[in-house]
C-alpha cells in the first residue's frame, strides 16, 4: 500500500531539562492541534543527550578528589500533517512553560 504524500507539514521540536515540563508542553500542543482538526503524529521521544562535567574539589592539593555534574537534555518531536489555517493561529496564541525550547519547521 503506497504512503500518502502530505502537502503541508509542521514539525515541532521541543527541548528541555525537565522531563515533566516537556511532556506537559507536548500534551498542550497536541491537544490544541487536535482541537482545530489537524492530524497529529507524536509526541515522539528522541534520544536524550547527557553532558558530564568533572571539576576539582580543591584548588591546590588533592588532585584525586573530583566532583562530577551531569546536564541531561530531553527531546520530543511532534508532526502536524495537513494543518488548517486556524491551527497555526491556535499554536501562536498558546502559552507554554518557561523551561522548554521550541523550534518550528514548516
Amino acid at each position: 500500500m503506497p504512503k500518502k504524500k502530505f502537502e503541508k507539514k509542521i514539525r515541532i521540536r521541543l527541548k528541555g531539562f525537565d522531563k515533566g515540563l516537556l511532556d506537559h508542553s507536548a500534551r498542550d500542543i497536541t491537544e490544541t492541534a487536535k482541537r482545530t482538526g489537524a492530524m497529529v503524529v507524536g509526541p515522539i521521544p528522541l534520544p536524550t543527550s547527557r553532558e558530564r562535567y568533572t571539576v576539582l574539589r580543591s584548588p591546590h592539593v588533592d588532585r584525586k578528589s573530583r566532583e562530577q555534574f551531569e546536564l541531561i537534555t530531553y527531546n520530543r518531536l511532534i508532526e502536524i500533517l495537513d494543518p488548517p489555517a486556524k491551527t497555526l493561529d491556535a499554536l501562536k496564541g498558546l502559552a507554554l512553560s518557561c523551561g522548554v525550547d521550541i523550534k518550528l519547521k514548516i
